[in-house]
């Protein structure tokens, strides 16, 4: 979806240079380092948080340090990101976070969410390029009036406020832990069966995960796909563009407990049995069962001396 962020600004007039990693690698702060060094003109960064489409969770916090050093503005796409994983605006120097009703606040689609920083919205005072949904003079003028400029999707805000109403009621750091602990069951349950995963060890997200393709054609992914849709109620999405036909992606964000993904993990092994990939089910519930139980390793805390 980084990509997404360079049409958009092409699409404005913006001259775009893009950093483009391969598909299951995270975006390598030295990277940026360079690239910024390189185009001294540069005024703003575009950067996806949680790439959705090939489960790869970018270190906002390392490369909000390099862009902020730098002077430059940050803009971060967490539309599959906040809410479910940590995403700190103000202390990691974030100018703007955009995300959707639709993936962790756990309500249909139809609302967009941004926050802004005072530097950003300064900023977009002066900017020349042309702008709609970007206008934060004009969205500040309504909301100040307790208004929206436009007509919203009322029925999608009460989802929200009710999906609000459950994370407080959990706890922010309980829904943090709660997908860091279903992300590792997903990705030890789908390693037990002997599947592969896309993205790169450190940065595999708690929220998507993209598996390759067990299968030798992309026919026999689809054939795997549908059953599990058709036969077991199980939608799993394919890959996108460049990896259509080679990978699946489960999603596991939002309203997603143990149980859930028992059941997903479960119903993969069946569908890979039942089309001939695989001989035998029960690894994948083990080794997430054992992953529940584990912890990540956590930083010692500092030391003052």
């Amino acid at each position: 979806f980084g990509d997404r962020w360079a049409a958009v600004g092409e699409a404005y007039g913006v001259d775009v240079v893009r950093l483009a990693m391969p598909p299951g690698e995270a975006v390598d702060p030295e990277d940026v380092e360079r690239i910024l060094a390189e185009n001294p003109d540069i005024t703003s960064v575009f950067i996806t948080h949680n790439e959705t489409s090939t489960g790869v969770t970018n270190d906002i916090r390392a490369l909000a340090a390099v862009v902020k050093s730098r002077g430059k503005l940050l803009c971060v796409d967490s539309v599959s990101g906040a809410g479910c994983i940590p995403l700190e605006t103000d202390a990691w120097g974030i100018d703007i976070a955009v995300t959707g009703s639709q993936k962790g606040w756990m309500a249909p689609p139809g609302v967009a969410m941004v926050a802004v920083s005072s530097a950003a919205y300064e900023r977009s005072q002066t900017a020349r390029c042309p702008r709609f949904y970007f206008d934060f003079a004009r969205e500040k003028k309504y909301q100040d009036k307790k208004q929206t400029f436009t007509t919203p999707a009322v029925a999608v805000l009460y989802a929200m406020q009710e999906g609000l109403a459950i994370m407080r009621e959990e706890g922010l750091e309980a829904v943090w832990a709660r997908h860091a602990r279903v992300g590792r069951m997903v990705r030890a349950g789908v390693e037990a069966v002997g599947l592969k995963l896309l993205a790169a060890e450190g940065h595999r997200s708690d929220t998507v995960t993209a598996v390759h393709s067990p299968a030798d054609s992309p026919e026999a992914l689809k054939e795997l796909l549908t059953v599990l849709r058709t036969q077991y109620g199980l939608v799993l999405a394919g890959g996108q563009d460049s990896l259509t036909g080679k990978i699946f992606r489960i999603g596991h964000l939002g309203m997603i407990d143990d149980a859930d993904v028992y059941t997903i993990l479960c119903t993969l092994e069946q569908g890979l049995v039942d089309v001939g990939l695989r001989s035998r089910v029960g690894l994948a519930a083990a080794a997430a069962q054992s992953a529940s139980r584990a912890r990540e390793a956590e930083p010692e805390p500092a030391q003052v001396r």
